[in-house]
């Protein structure tokens, strides 16, 4: 289940610490990707140099770095994985996950993320059992965070108990078991289409829109992260292939249809991609030329993949998610294209160019189904593919 995982690992300041260097080998042997922040305290244990060789990744620590701090480094590093692991925890670094505090770079990236963390604590028994450490662990617990260990025995100090930093083995086991929970829709076939198509007008000209993909791609990502099968039928942009997600490759809607339909039925599709309504019925075979006047172009109507997808009888996907960019009217619109698509829900969203979503890397969506619409804040591309996986998911969890 670590399979293209990616792995934000804190290493905080204790004598356990020279377990994170074995640890990182076992996740990237298993196939995560791993990031490390090294706390100033964590830097007196193991190396800058030793982490960064083993991670294959610069290592991050200085929360007022220049270079790092200008793309809002502590922002960046705990949205961008799929886990934030603490290994070594100490009962300082704990004490201020509790409190919120956020004095340094590690707990300032605990503070900001928005994914699920695992704490490793490691220490001396008498921390471990202070009502003080009892007290921010029930607390951490009951905000979500996962734990593993610690375990019993000698300890560095040459005390005995409780407070010993659990083995990377057990580590790597417990992180490999936390994603196969989290993998809701284990077993499920998604498709996700993205990005613009574009029609041919002659050999060097075609029309487009401004869709750069981001947000169908951040879908088949986050569908993936939650077990499915995902395949990701994607228009021409300029953006790296999800981790973990079959893609192909598709110019045209003909195409992009052609495509959709060869892999059907799924579980799900998420009609996400900006497919051009119109196309030139016959394209120039040579480039049009200059010659005083503009050329008749003669369109004709695209296929709508929507509709194909919605009405394919037997091959219907049991969940159809579309997506209505409208530039007013958006409800009342997104509502119409539900109904007349033959879709279970609508993602519908406001393109207008005041709103500064098509190409961007925020969005406002409304989500629309039968029993009414969810109407969701302003958010990133991603933590809006995010939440449209929970929901997809719980749409197919057992009836408790």
């Amino acid at each position: 289940m670590l399979q293209d995982k990616r792995i934000l690992l804190i290493v905080a300041g204790g004598i356990a610490a020279y377990k994170s260097l074995d640890l990182v080998r076992g996740l990237r042997a298993a196939g995560a990707a791993v990031r490390a922040i090294l706390t100033e305290a964590g830097a007196r244990f193991v190396t800058p140099l030793s982490l960064a060789a083993l991670t294959g990744d610069k290592i991050y620590g200085d929360l007022f770095s220049l270079t790092d701090e200008s793309e809002m480094g502590h922002i960046r590093l705990s949205r961008e994985a799929d886990l934030v692991l603490v290994a070594p925890a100490t009962a300082d670094i704990l004490a201020k996950m509790a409190q919120g505090l956020a004095t340094d770079l590690a707990t300032t990236a605990l503070l900001a993320t928005d994914k699920p963390v695992m704490v490793a604590p490691a220490m001396n028994v008498r921390m471990w059992e202070h009502p003080a450490t009892r007290a921010n662990m029930e607390l951490l617990r009951a905000r979500g965070v996962a734990v593993v260990g610690p375990g019993a025995g000698a300890l560095a100090c040459g005390e005995e108990g409780e407070g010993r930093m659990a083995e990377p083995a057990e580590i790597l086991a417990a992180v490999d078991a936390f994603f196969e929970a989290a993998a809701p829709l284990g077993g499920r076939r998604a498709l996700v289409t993205s990005g613009p198509t574009h029609e041919p007008i002659d050999p060097v000209r075609f029309f487009g829109n401004r869709s750069s993909g981001r947000q169908g791609h951040a879908i088949a990502a986050a569908l993936a992260r939650f077990g499915a099968d995902t395949t990701l039928v994607s228009g021409p942009v300029a953006l790296a292939d999800p981790a973990g997600v079959s893609v192909v490759r598709a110019e045209t809607a003909r195409d992009m249809l052609a495509a959709v339909t060869a892999r059907l039925p799924v579980d799900v599709a998420v009609m996400a991609a900006a497919v051009s309504d119109w196309r030139v019925g016959a394209p120039a075979a040579r480039k049009i030329k200059k010659d005083g006047g503009a050329p008749r172009l003669d369109l004709v109507e695209n296929p709508d993949i929507l509709s194909e997808v919605g009405r394919a009888g037997n091959k219907r996907p049991r969940l159809v998610v579309g997506f209505a960019a409208e530039t007013e009217d958006v409800l009342a619109n997104g509502k119409a294209k539900r109904a007349a698509k033959g879709c279970d829900w609508i993602v519908a969203n406001d393109v207008s160019a005041a709103a500064g979503v098509l190409g961007g890397d925020e969005n406002t969506v409304h989500l629309i189904r039968e029993d009414g619409v969810e109407s969701w804040p302003r958010m990133t591309k991603e933590a809006v593919a995010e939440r449209l996986a929970r929901a997809i998911a719980a749409h197919f969890a057992p009836a408790q």
